[in-house]
């Protein structure tokens, strides 16, 4: 497995896991019916350091990216967002990109990490508290799941 930053000729092998994903609207606070090209500005924008994992074949498997979460005096405090193709799940991909994206924020002088909308029927809410992460609140029935119904976005925090 490898990861490394994105290129601009990454987007069109993240887009078909990253439209499946937020079309599904079971994980992610984004607009089901995003276009490609609103998605590409969402998740390749310039203020955003965006990686990607390929796996033995080359074939691209998962994408992440790292920002700031605020501006300014807050700006020590990083965002991130990762999608990992739902045919590979159970692969160790997600875990690994995630112990990479926490190591690239220390390196570049974040001092914390937050999460700002987890949905807490995510998988993922195990893997970030593996990870330290806690979560700080919910709000409270704000996410229309397809199948839970109404559920509660956490707030996730982990200092680095």
């Amino acid at each position: 497995m490898l990861i490394r930053e994105a290129v601009a000729e990454d987007w069109p092998r993240i887009w078909p896991f990253w439209h499946r994903i937020v079309a599904a609207a079971e994980t992610y606070a984004w607009d089901p019916d995003t276009s490609e090209e609103a998605a590409r500005a969402l998740w390749m924008a310039p203020a955003k350091r965006v990686y990607v994992v390929e796996d033995d074949t080359s074939a691209l498997v998962a994408s992440a990216y790292l920002t700031p979460n605020y501006g300014g005096p807050a700006a020590g405090i990083a965002n991130a967002g990762f999608m990992v193709d739902p045919d590979q799940g159970g692969r160790g991909i997600g875990r690994a990109l995630a112990e990479h994206i926490l190591d690239a924020a220390k390196d570049q002088g974040y001092r914390g990490m937050v999460f700002n909308a987890v949905v807490e029927t995510n998988p993922a809410v195990k893997l970030w508290t593996s990870f330290g992460f806690t979560i700080l609140g919910t709000v409270p029935n704000a996410y229309e799941h397809p199948r839970h119904g109404r559920v509660g976005l956490h707030i996730m925090y982990k200092a680095l």
